[in-house]
C-alpha cells in the first residue's frame, strides 16, 4: 500500500502542465533522433544533457525518460522501413520487420511494433514498482557462471536455428567473435589484430558495425541489382492490423515481456539477449514457421516487446544499485551524478520524489509513444514509395552520418565502407548476418565472464558449473546441439513399414531436402542473374 501511495504522489509530480510537455517533447526527440541510423536515445539523452542544465532534477529525468522510449521505438522504425537498425537492440527486429515492409506490411510491422511496445513497457514498469527488491535479490545472487552460461545458450540457439545451413550459421558467428576480438585484452592490454592501426586499440562500436552490415551492406546488394530488375516501388497495402494480425501478435507481445524485464534487470543483462531469445522461441512456437524469414509478425511482436520491457527493466539496478547496465542508463547515470544525486540503495529514501515521479513518467511516456507513433504508422509506412535509387542513397547518407557521429573520427568511415563490402558479400553467399552481429556483441563479454568465472576457480574448469543455474543452462545448451542430431538419427535407424527397403524414407528425406536446398539455391543471386542475363540475350536475338 505504501508503495501504491508513493507512485502516486509520483504521478501528481509527473502529470503537471510543464512535466507533461517535457515528457512529449522527449518522446518526440527520441523518436525523431532514433529513425537516424546510427543514432540511438543513448546518444540522445548524451547530446540533450547540456540543454537541460537549467532544468531542476524532476524535468530533466522526465524528458529523459521520454527520449530513452522514444529513441527505441525510432530505432526500430529504421530497422522495420530501412533495414537499418538504430541502436543494437533492434537488429533483431531488420530481420522480419524489413521483409514485412518489402511484401506490403510495413503499416501492420509498426503498428505491431508501437502496440507492443507499450504493452511491454507499461506491465515492465508496473513490474519495476512491484518487484523491484525482489528481482535486485535474484540479480545480485547470480555469478560469472551463470552469466557465461546463459550468453553461451543465446549465441548457439539464434546460430543453429538461423538459415538453412548451421554450417553458414556458426561460419557468419566466427566472423562476429573475430570482430569482437578487436582492440585491446581489457585485463593485459595486449592488442589484438588492430594491425598497428592506433584508432582500433579501443575496438570496433557496435553501432558502425550493425550500421555497415545491415544499412551499407543491403544497399549495395540493391545496387548490384538495379539494372537487372525494373525499377518499381514498395507497395504500402493496408493501413492497420487485421484480425489475424492482433491474433498472431498479443502471446507474443507478453512473451516478449516475460523475457525482457528480467534480463534487462540483470546487472550484466540488457536488451539484446532477450531479443534474440524471443526471435528464437516466437520461431519454434509459431503455427507459421515457414513465414520466418520471409516477413512472420512474430517476429518483430516478441522482440520489440523484449527490447521495451528491458528499458523498465535496465532501471532497476541502475535506481536500486547505481549500477547501468546499457548506455543510456550510464548517461543517464552520468546526469545523475551532475545534480549531485548519487544512484543506489539510499536513492529511493534520500531522494524518493525525483525516483517516483520518474517511474509514473514511464507510465506516461509510453501512453504518449503510442498515441503519437500509432497514426504515423501509415504515414512512415509511405516512405517505401520513394523510387529504391534515391531511398537508398538517403540511406547511404544518413548512414555515414550516423556511423562519424558516434566517435566524430573520419577512421569510421572507412570501418563503415570495408563492413558494409562484408555485408555484401555475406548477402552474396548466403551467410546470415544475425549471427554476426550477436558475435560482436556478446563475443567480448562471454569473454569476460569466462575469465572471471576461471579467476574465481583458481582456473579449474569445474568452476564453469559451480551454479544450479549454470548447470541448467548447458543442460538446454546441450539439447539445442545434440537433440536434432538425435531426432535425424532415430529416424534413420527407426524400423520401415513391410514393404519399404530399409533406408528408404531417409533417402526421400534427403532428396526432399537436397530439392529445398537446390531450390534455394537456384533462387539465389548468382543463379538468378544468370537467369535474367540468359533471358536478356535470347532477348536481343529474337528477330
Amino acid at each position: 500500500m505504501e508503495t501504491f501511495d508513493l507512485l502516486m504522489q509520483g504521478f501528481s509530480t509527473a502529470a503537471t502542465p510543464m512535466n507533461l510537455l517535457y515528457a512529449f517533447i522527449g518522446v518526440l526527440l527520441g523518436t525523431a533522433v532514433g529513425v537516424l541510423p546510427g543514432i540511438g536515445p543513448a546518444m540522445a539523452v548524451a547530446l540533450l544533457l547540456p540543454v537541460t542544465y537549467a532544468l531542476e532534477p524532476t524535468s530533466a529525468f522526465i524528458m529523459f525518460a521520454g527520449i530513452y522510449y522514444g529513441g527505441m521505438f525510432g530505432g526500430s522504425t529504421t530497422s522495420i522501413l530501412l533495414n537499418t537498425p538504430g541502436e543494437s537492440a533492434t537488429v533483431i527486429t531488420a530481420i522480419e520487420g524489413h521483409k514485412m515492409a518489402k511484401a506490403g506490411r510495413a503499416a501492420q510491422a509498426l503498428a505491431t511494433a508501437a502496440i507492443g511496445s507499450f504493452v511491454a513497457g507499461t506491465i515492465g514498469t508496473a513490474l519495476l514498482v512491484a518487484f523491484t527488491p525482489m528481482v535486485v535479490d535474484f540479480a545480485v545472487s547470480l555469478g560469472s557462471p551463470s552469466y557465461l552460461a546463459i550468453m553461451v545458450l543465446a549465441l548457439l540457439a539464434v546460430t543453429a536455428v538461423l538459415g538453412a545451413s548451421k554450417l553458414r550459421g556458426f561460419a557468419s558467428l566466427g566472423l562476429g567473435l573475430a570482430i569482437g576480438l578487436v582492440g585491446a585484452d581489457k585485463i593485459t592490454g595486449q592488442q589484438r589484430l588492430v594491425f598497428g592501426q592506433p584508432l582500433l586499440v579501443d575496438g570496433l562500436d557496435i553501432v558502425v558495425v550493425a550500421v555497415a552490415i545491415f544499412a551499407v551492406g543491403e544497399a549495395l546488394w540493391i545496387a548490384a541489382h538495379l539494372r537487372r530488375k525494373p525499377l518499381s516501388t514498395i507497395p504500402v497495402g493496408r493501413p492497420w492490423m487485421g484480425k489475424q494480425d492482433w491474433k498472431r501478435s498479443w502471446k507474443p507481445w507478453l512473451r516478449g515481456t516475460a523475457y525482457g524485464y528480467p534480463f534487462g534487470a540483470l546487472p550484466a543483462g540488457g536488451a539484446e539477449v532477450p531479443t534474440f531469445l524471443s526471435y528464437v522461441t516466437e520461431k519454434k512456437l509459431s503455427k507459421h514457421p515457414e513465414e520466418f524469414g520471409h516477413g512472420a509478425i512474430e517476429g518483430v511482436a516478441g522482440p520489440e516487446a523484449a527490447n521495451n520491457a528491458s528499458a523498465a527493466g535496465t532501471l532497476t539496478p541502475m535506481l536500486a544499485l547505481g549500477l547501468p547496465t546499457n548506455a543510456t542508463a550510464a548517461v543517464m547515470l552520468a546526469a545523475f551524478t551532475q545534480y549531485g544525486i548519487q544512484p543506489g540503495p539510499l536513492l529511493f529514501d534520500s531522494e524518493p520524489e525525483l525516483v517516483w515521479a520518474l517511474i509514473a513518467s514511464l507510465f506516461i511516456g509510453n501512453t504518449l509513444l503510442l498515441l503519437i507513433n500509432l497514426p504515423l504508422a501509415p504515414v512512415w509506412a509511405k516512405l517505401l514509395q520513394i523510387p529504391r535509387p534515391y531511398l537508398y542513397a538517403g540511406i547511404l547518407f544518413f548512414a555515414t552520418l550516423g556511423a562519424y557521429a558516434v566517435n566524430l573520427q573520419a577512421f569510421d568511415l572507412v570501418l563503415l565502407l570495408v563492413l558494409g563490402a562484408l555485408g555484401f558479400a555475406m548477402r552474396r553467399f548466403g551467410l546470415p548476418v544475425l549471427p554476426l552481429i550477436l558475435g560482436v556483441i556478446l563475443g567480448p563479454r562471454v569473454e569476460e565472464e569466462l575469465r572471471q568465472s576461471l579467476q574465481l576457480s583458481a582456473g579449474d574448469p569445474a568452476g564453469l558449473f559451480s551454479e544450479p543455474i549454470a548447470v541448467g543452462t548447458y543442460i538446454l545448451v546441450a539439447l539445442v546441439l545434440l537433440l536434432p542430431l538425435a531426432i535425424s538419427a532415430f529416424k534413420r535407424f527407426r524400423p520401415q513399414p513391410q514393404g519399404v527397403p530399409a533406408g528408404a524414407e531417409s533417402r526421400d528425406e534427403v532428396s526432399a531436402a537436397e530439392a529445398r536446398q537446390g531450390a534455394t539455391v537456384a533462387s539465389g543471386p548468382r543463379e538468378t542473374i544468370a537467369g535474367e542475363y540468359q533471358q536478356q540475350h535470347d532477348h536481343k536475338e529474337k528477330p
